[in-house]
């Protein structure tokens, strides 16, 4: 068996979610099962970089399989696409070290949220439509709080299996792509359940005068998700970037 890296985009809007669950459309299952399908209905296991929520998009998702090399041509990135709904596209095949790990090698991940502020019916599937008016300067300020090893408590969902809620951010930033539109960029080693949708919410009540920039340290150090309440929905988020 040799180790290959699959990277891919998709449109997360009728997915919930990357990991397979019983009864729900997963990008993970349907990757499975054209895997499935080319192997003669022997099952393919892959391992993704993470998990995605419900809704939320990837523009660069990196898994890795185990693939008897007799399995693997060239024609197999073609086929794979061809089985795939419009919604996923294996954009390319490598061959990986032995050791390489989805999930586990990676040094950083970089997720984007995007909104726009003028009413735009192409945007609604990609973008949150927030006509409030906004102060990206204080927006800004607040993030620089986030950028650290910090414990992300507040800002995650409740009662997930992880052994620790410390990340080290890197990137924390708004930027503004025109008058209308901006998005959101964080980066850091590891992410949360929700860490994103609910770090853009509270931003968002500093850009809208509910809160103040440095009440968002305050928040990380409470350590309690009720100290954060608002939670953006996922449809604007994208997983952007995965870096080895």
């Amino acid at each position: 068996m040799e180790r290959y890296i699959f990277r891919l985009s998709y449109n997360g809007k009728i997915f919930f979610g990357w990991q397979r669950q019983p009864n729900q459309l997963s990008v993970q299952e349907v990757i499975e099962d054209a895997l499935f399908k080319l192997n003669h209905n022997k099952l393919i296991q892959v391992v993704g970089c993470g998990r995605t929520d419900t809704g939320v998009h990837a523009k660069d998702y990196v898994l890795h399989v185990d693939l008897n090399p007799n399995f693997y041509n060239t024609d197999l990135l073609f086929k794979l696409n061809r089985i795939l709904p419009d919604s996923v596209s294996i954009e390319s095949i490598t061959l990986a070290p032995a050791d390489f790990h989805a999930r586990f090698s990676a040094k950083s991940r970089t997720y984007r949220y995007f909104i726009h502020q003028q009413k735009d019916p192409f945007a609604t599937d990609f973008s949150l439509y927030f006509p409030t008016r906004l102060n990206f300067e204080a927006m800004n300020e607040a993030a620089t709080h986030l950028v650290g090893n910090k414990d992300f408590t507040s800002l995650s969902k409740l009662h997930t299996d992880v052994k620790t809620n410390i990340c080290d951010v890197s990137v924390a930033r708004w930027v503004q792509t025109d008058k209308n539109s901006a998005y959101f960029e964080i980066t850091a080693d590891r992410f949360l359940r929700n860490m994103v949708r609910a770090t853009v919410g509270t931003l968002l009540e500093v850009g809208t005068g509910k809160i103040q920039p440095i009440d968002v340290i305050s928040i990380l150090e409470e350590k309690d998700r009720q100290a954060a309440k608002m939670s953006a929905p996922g449809h604007a988020l994208f997983l952007w970037e995965i870096l080895y």
